[in-house]
């Protein structure tokens, strides 16, 4: 057993190698084309080290950087080859390609870079905070209280961008001597705002409920192990299939399956399960969705099902009917200090009961009243158009903070950022870790 395994990963190794090397070159031939970026034009950088696997985690900043952009141009910073060679098609912002510290620092000296965004904690964020004199910002991919939303990292940024009280609260428990009136910003959750951009709905709307099914991965060890697909997924999907009377969103997280065959069979089989009722119902139009843009199920979406994951707080910031997925295993950690302890849960356990519990959500007035209070805590004000004038005037107050810093250190002269150790390390470092 333990052999096979061994081969079946030596085998994906070898061909993640392989596209990395084929990606490598469609990307050289495809910068070749792409016109030189303008000297000195860009102010904000959006530093992204992963692969092509994770770019979830900056598509959903698309919009609001955008729109950003147009006050302060932004320019995304890309360290693999894998996620450089989708951005450059899809990006609404300009990309660079950085794989090498030689590359990131000719851009940073070609650019006049005075906030650097953080979507993730990649370990290689901390190749680009090295360079002082401008300000490194987390701005994160998502609202949740996961463990990952407490962690001391933060205390690595000049500045973080939260979303409101519910954060703050969070983070408070956990960083010690940190300056939160000074380094946690509360801006809301500017994707809100986009969640709807008039895009036409890939179904037409009836009398049909819509259930959006969101799930997250199977996780990495039992104390994130918040995914839903294996215990609660196929008979949830299963039983909305068979009323006649619901129409199934179902979104898997993009690494679904990635470690464990039996979460990744479960996939499977609910996305044979949505073909087989559209090809007997083509006028159900259930959805099987892996498109990069999120928003619009969100939005659309007459109830939510999701896992303990920032799926969670994307949807309380739409402020409508919401179910969480209880862990089946009883390692996982679960933070009940906030929304937690007052959510709608789904238990594997009533699976004959499954439909019956969204139906009851769907319609509970109690319920509804809750998750107002829910939603100001935390996203604060979410009338139309609030939150992003949160985040344009965070970022006005930070360009408006370097600007006095450099003043007073008008006098300092010029700081040689040139990493020679950091070039040594990488010398003939490939590109083979971008395997998504």
């Amino acid at each position: 057993m333990g052999l096979r395994k061994d081969a079946r990963r030596a085998v994906k190794l070898a061909k993640d190698i392989m596209w990395s090397r084929r990606a490598q070159r469609s990307l050289k031939a495809k910068l070749a084309e792409t016109t030189p970026l303008e000297p000195h034009r860009y102010r904000i950088g959006v530093y992204f080290a992963d692969g092509k696997v994770n770019l979830y985690q900056l598509r959903q900043w698309y919009a609001p950087l955008a729109e950003l952009a147009e006050t302060y141009p932004v320019l995304i910073l890309s360290r693999a080859s894998g996620a450089a060679l989708k951005l450059l098609d899809e990006s609404p912002l300009p990309v660079a390609y950085v794989r090498r510290v030689a590359d990131l620092e000719r851009v940073i000296h070609e650019q006049d870079l005075h906030v650097i965004l953080y979507v993730n904690q990649n370990a290689k964020n901390f190749q680009m905070m090295r360079y002082g004199r401008r300000w490194h910002v987390f701005i994160n991919h998502g609202e949740s209280d996961k463990m990952y939303m407490t962690t001391n990292q933060f205390k690595a940024y000049d500045y973080a961008l939260i979303a409101g009280d519910a954060a703050r609260a969070r983070l408070d428990k956990v960083l010690w001597d940190y300056d939160f009136d000074k380094r946690a910003i509360p801006i809301g959750r500017p994707q809100a705002d986009h969640y709807l951009d008039g895009s036409p709905l890939p179904y037409t709307p009836d009398e049909r409920e819509v259930v959006l099914y969101a799930p997250t991965w199977e996780g990495d060890r039992a104390a994130a192990a918040y995914g839903s697909i294996a215990s609660h997924g196929v008979a949830l999907v299963e039983g909305l299939l068979a009323t006649g009377r619901h129409r199934v969103i179902y979104r898997p997280h993009p690494r679904s399956g990635v470690l464990d065959e039996q979460y990744a069979t479960a996939n499977k089989r609910i996305i044979a399960a949505l073909e087989q009722a559209n090809a007997a119902d083509p006028a159900a139009q259930h959805v099987f969705d892996d498109g990069p843009k999120l928003g619009w199920q969100l939005a659309a979406a007459d109830v939510a099902i999701v896992d303990i994951s920032a799926m969670v707080y994307d949807r309380l910031a739409a402020g409508k009917p919401l179910l969480i997925t209880r862990p089946v295993n009883p390692a996982a950690q679960v933070d009940t200090s906030g929304y937690l302890q007052a959510c709608e849960w789904l238990d594997a356990a009533d699976a004959p009961a499954m439909v019956a519990r969204v139906d009851e959500v769907a319609h509970d007035e109690s319920a509804l009243e809750r998750l107002k209070y829910w939603v100001e805590r935390y996203f604060g004000d979410t009338t139309p158009g609030v939150t992003t004038a949160r985040f344009h005037a965070a970022v006005d107050h930070l360009m408006a903070e370097w600007e006095r810093f450099a003043a007073l250190h008008e006098a300092d002269g010029e700081l040689d950022d040139h990493d020679v150790e950091g070039e040594r390390a990488e010398a003939g470092d490939g590109d083979e870790s971008d395997v998504g």
